[in-house]
């Protein structure tokens, strides 16, 4: 009853695939010649415009405006966490002066 039942193995046989080679249309001559200078660099892959240059200067500021605002934003949330703790810290420190003043009293 609390034996499990495991089903039967599957008999599929996945078939094997073998290219083909391509026939040949023309006899192998002399290797064509290399190109003078291949581009290894990203600034050889993108054509040089003032375009180009334009834009990636925009993304570069905008960029740095972005960090800038999230850098903006993590110290105004510190500053205002500050301010909140010296408030609560005041009024703490008010509320324990006024006890101690009520119990000199009695």
């Amino acid at each position: 009853m609390f034996k499990p039942k495991y089903p039967s193995p599957d008999t599929y046989t996945p078939a094997t695939i073998r290219p083909t080679p391509a026939p040949a249309e023309h006899p192998q001559s002399a290797p064509a010649p290399a190109t003078a200078k291949a581009p290894n660099t990203l600034s050889g892959l993108v054509q040089q415009s003032p375009a180009t240059t334009l834009a990636l200067a925009a993304g570069a500021v905008a960029g740095v405006l972005a960090l800038a605002s999230v850098a903006v934003s993590l110290l105004l949330a510190v500053a205002v966490t500050a301010v909140a703790l010296s408030i609560s810290a005041v009024v703490v420190l008010f509320l324990v002066r006024a006890l101690r003043q009520e119990f000199k009293n009695h």
